[in-house]
């Protein structure tokens, strides 16, 4: 199998790296290589027409809506993210500020400023911050575990059950409010499956919860947008580096392959792309979503990976985080309300939800953000994870707004508020080159699997190496999930093929 790509490449000897996926962590990978002089043979193949992956930043609403990553999570001196971003100008003064930085969050999110229950009304903000105490101090212990010599069971959401059982018992209320203190854990179970981008805490393993690190600093959006980063980052590089609109069909590896334009030249690997167009390379690295690599394991590799390496990628988690963003006329909210809670007065964490997904799926929203800086437009941004918010983006524009105009009169205990205007939603799942959102450590993996999907190809020491190199957020053992993980192991794969240069001119 020969070249067919088409595409010049500049003059000189040199390695020939072939980057696929241009989110964070590809174009991390390509901005390290460029800046050094051994690697002008680079591309990055692009699947999409536009470079940042799961970091989208749209226009909309009159303002910037983040479709893909949200928050810099930990803005400190500790989080690449952070520091790129302020070099390259993209936060504010209040961002950048000192007392951000030193903000210890513990990874937990802040509480509602309205909670709202399924039958009408308000929740009392002091027992939805009794129940967020006990709920946190809870998810804190499970980080305990990491290096026990067993678990009492094998899940973070058994975990939490069993706890909560226990602290049942001292309980003195009357039923009602035993019920509704339920019903509030269950909002914060759904808080943490959006957090873990999980369907279930039941899936995420208990024993190495502990090693996801949590930086220091109050997480903090970008002004301008999260995609400035990676538009910054993108800019920077050579004209010609960036290649759209061309998915990779199978990478064939271990093989000896010929150029027309060069002669008497082999290349181990060959990138094959869905056009048909053949690309040699003597390195690959390849940046996709987890969520890609699972559906497409038995095809996408020639010849199969190692029987390890594949059963670490049916092994980790990878699940759907989407966000449904709502244009109200007029806010039915206080002009200093940031979060409102939905507390589904019959739900508990103890009990398996019975209804369909079409009947239930709205019960897995954990409430809307109030996004500040949309005058004059009044908009709120929803989180659902899980199997719910993979049926959610099945439905049309229509359904979903008639299913939520709902919701609000319901909760609100108005019948005449007026409907939102307009609704924009991410589909995370259904994009064919993502499959979801984010990874986690699912019962059954071990930050080893984690380590294991990064190692790179061949692992026989005694052929030709770093022929694929694995990068990505799911390839971060401590920072898995987050885009300063996506970033580290960008950098980590360049320093990799950086130092197994040999020192003088490849000839």
């Amino acid at each position: 199998m020969e070249s067919s790509g088409g595409i010049t490449e500049p003059p000189g000897r040199g390695p020939r790296v072939l980057v696929v996926g241009g989110g964070i962590a590809g174009l991390a990978v390509a901005q390290r290589l460029c800046g050094h002089p051994t690697f002008r043979h680079l591309r990055v193949l692009e699947a999409t027409a536009r470079a940042g992956g799961r970091i989208r930043s749209e226009r909309s609403f009159g303002g910037i809506v983040e479709i893909g990553a949200h928050w810099i999570h930990g803005p400190s001196r500790g989080n690449p993210v952070f520091q790129l971003a302020a070099k390259c100008g993209l936060l504010g003064d209040k961002e950048l500020s000192e007392e951000n930085q030193l903000i210890e969050t513990g990874g937990h999110l802040g509480l509602p400023s309205v909670s709202y229950a399924s039958s009408g009304g308000g929740v009392s903000l002091e027992l939805v911050a009794e129940m967020g105490t006990l709920f946190y101090s809870l998810i804190d212990q499970t980080r305990e575990f990491l290096h026990a010599a067993q678990t009492p069971v094998p899940s973070v959401g058994e975990y939490l059950k069993k706890e909560i059982s226990q602290h049942m018992a001292s309980w003195t209320e009357d039923e009602d409010t035993k019920k509704l203190k339920l019903a509030i854990l269950n909002n914060f179970f759904n808080v943490e499956c959006c957090v873990s981008g999980t369907h279930s805490l039941d899936l995420v393993a208990l024993a190495p919860f502990g090693e996801y690190t949590v930086l220091p600093g109050l997480d903090c959006t970008f002004p301008g947008g999260y995609q400035g980063l990676t538009n910054h980052i993108a800019a920077s590089l050579p004209q010609d580096v960036m290649v759209f609109n061309k998915p990779v069909k199978t990478l064939h590896w271990n093989g000896s392959f010929q150029e027309a334009g060069s002669p008497g030249e082999t290349f181990p690997v060959l990138v094959e792309c869905e056009d048909g167009s053949c690309f040699p390379a003597h390195h690959v690295v390849l940046t996709v979503p987890l969520g890609f690599l699972k559906e497409h394991l038995d095809t996408f590799f020639e010849p199969p990976l190692p029987a390890e390496k594949a059963e670490a990628i049916r092994k980790i988690g990878f699940g759907t985080n989407n966000k449904i963003f709502l244009e109200f006329k007029e806010p039915f909210w206080e002009p200093d309300c940031q979060l409102i809670q939905l507390v589904w007065e019959d739900a508990s964490p103890l009990e398996d939800a019975a209804p369909t997904l079409r009947d239930a799926w709205l019960r897995k929203l954990i409430g809307f953000l109030v996004l500040p800086s949309f005058q004059p437009a009044h908009v709120l941004c929803g989180f659902i994870a899980g199997l719910e918010s993979e049926f959610m983006e099945t439905l049309s524009d229509e359904e979903v707004l008639q299913s939520l105009t709902h919701m609000f009169r319901r909760v609100t205990g108005n019948p005449q508020l007026p409907a939102p205007q307009r609704v924009l939603r991410s589909r995370w799942h259904s994009a064919p080159y993502t499959r979801g959102s984010y990874s986690y450590v699912a019962v059954g993996s071990t930050g080893d699997d984690i380590d294991l999907l990064a190692q790179p190809l061949p692992v026989d020491r005694e052929k030709a190496q770093l022929q694929i190199l694995f990068a990505g957020e799911a390839t971060h053992r401590t920072f898995y999930s987050t885009t300063h993980g996506a970033l580290l192991s960008g950098w980590r794969e360049a320093d990799r093929l950086i130092q197994a240069q040999p020192p003088g001119p490849r000839l």
